[in-house]
């Protein structure tokens, strides 16, 4: 038979077993990230894969992503507020401004919005 001893008028039994799930719990988060890295590197792997799939089809079939194109910067360009296009472009695009003012202006040839 099982002999649990008593401390401090307390079964043993009932200290040490919240104790052992604790440590079961805490071991099991520390591998945890360790036993889902190794999933999560599968996915990414066959994630990239289908991205370069996809990409030789797209440029085989001469399919090109469209530029960022923002509604908020064709209204600023429809109110005759470049500069302000120029901005929110920058800010959604992270490119320089030189890219950003041929972006935008490109943007408004395609639109047909001609500049005041």
């Amino acid at each position: 038979m099982l002999d649990f001893r008593t401390v401090r008028g307390v079964n043993a039994f009932v200290v040490w077993i919240p104790i052992l799930l604790a440590l079961v719990f805490l071991v099991g988060l520390m591998s945890g990230p360790q036993m889902l890295g190794g999933r999560n590197r599968g996915i990414e792997r066959r994630l990239t894969e289908i991205d370069r799939r996809l990409q030789l089809v797209m440029d085989h079939l001469g399919v090109t992503e469209p530029e960022p194109e923002a509604v908020d910067v064709v209204a600023h360009l429809v109110a005759g507020n470049k500069i302000q296009a120029i901005k929110i472009y920058r800010e959604r695009t992270g490119v320089g401004l030189k890219e950003a003012k041929d972006a935008v202006e490109d943007i408004a040839r395609r639109h047909g919005i001609t500049g005041r």
